[in-house]
């Protein structure tokens, strides 16, 4: 663990949080300070999706597109195909969840680097119910081709790979959270577009987790040390391309592997691992994540724990694997 130089204690009590979005309005900013090629429109929520710090930086770059989601990747394609690197962002609720045919057929089938940001995703968002809690977005957004999906851990990952995305040559797609979580990596944290790391090293289990639940699965990870168990902790924070040699390595060494991810487990970073093990080393394999089910009003953390996706349930699951 020493060279990911995460944080020195993850149990702390007062470890700092920070939504994750606030990351990638940072690293946004900086994107545009690098490079004046780097563009932004908003669909009417650009303070809530954090994109109001480029807006405020260079507002000759930023476009307000207004409640028109459809209108707003197709504006960024035509934006790609000039020269420029666009980032749209709205809610991931509506985009990708409204507008998903006209990614597909203008920035994907186009294959234009279109940067689509995706915020208040998960079951996290809260009082909004289940009509705002989007839930199927990694699924949508994995089977398209070309397309590249990332869901960082905290707000400075976050910003790391709003960096990286604006120096990428393909559709990205990041998946951001709305509510405050805690701060695990730091600025001398590795990240990679495609390349998952091992957070915590383990012989027992093997713990695939992307996006916020990378928190819970370390909290579950050191609570199992204390009782004999050793779990592997391996944080994804791209689903697609899957570096599919750590998750490899880690499940020829276990034998065992769950995944977790605050989505829906069919079709999300669960099918992705699932695919790749019944095709190259098949193993017991459990989901955790949304069931078939759709998410509904309530405070964050009582919705967590409600549909299991808190440390608690990974720790269940880790137990009844190794039974």
């Amino acid at each position: 663990m020493s060279d990911l130089y995460l944080v020195d204690d993850i149990l702390a009590k007062d470890i700092a949080a920070e939504p994750n979005r606030k990351g990638f309005g940072r690293g946004l900013q900086e994107a545009g300070r690098r490079d004046d090629n780097v563009v932004a429109a908003c669909a009417d929520l650009t303070e809530s999706t954090q994109m109001h710090l480029f807006r405020d930086t260079f507002p000759e770059r930023f476009v307000e597109i207004g409640v028109a989601e459809q209108n707003l990747v197709t504006v960024g394609s035509g934006l790609a195909a000039m020269g420029k690197i666009p980032f749209v962002s709205s809610y991931a609720a509506f985009s990708p969840g409204r507008n998903w045919e006209q990614i597909r057929t203008t920035i994907c089938l186009n294959d234009r680097p279109v940067k689509i940001v995706g915020s208040h995703a998960g079951v996290s968002v809260g009082p909004d119910g289940a009509t705002h809690q989007m839930l199927e977005d990694i699924a949508l957004m994995r089977v398209l081709p070309n397309m590249v999906v990332v869901a960082p851990a905290d707000s400075i990952e976050a910003e790391k790979a709003t960096l990286a995305m604006a120096e990428d040559d393909r559709p990205n797609y990041l998946r951001l959270a709305r509510e405050a979580v805690p701060i695990i990596t730091t600025k001398r944290t590795p990240f990679e577009i495609g390349k998952a790391y091992v957070y915590s090293p383990g012989e027992d289990v093997t713990v695939v987790a992307t996006g916020t639940m990378t928190y819970q699965a370390l909290v579950a990870a050191h609570k199992l040390f204390k009782a004999g168990i050793d779990v592997e902790v391996i944080h994804c924070p791209t689903i697609k391309p899957l570096d599919e040699a750590t998750i490899l390595r880690s499940a020829r060494r276990t034998k065992r592997v769950i995944t977790v991810e605050e989505g829906q487990a069919a079709g999300g970073l669960g099918g992705a691992v699932a695919e790749l093990l019944s095709e190259k080393f098949p193993v017991p394999i459990k989901r955790i994540g949304m069931q078939d089910r759709f998410g509904e009003s309530g405070k964050p953390d009582e919705l967590l724990e409600k549909f299991g996706l808190t440390a608690k349930y990974i720790e269940l699951a880790v137990h009844a694997m190794i039974r």
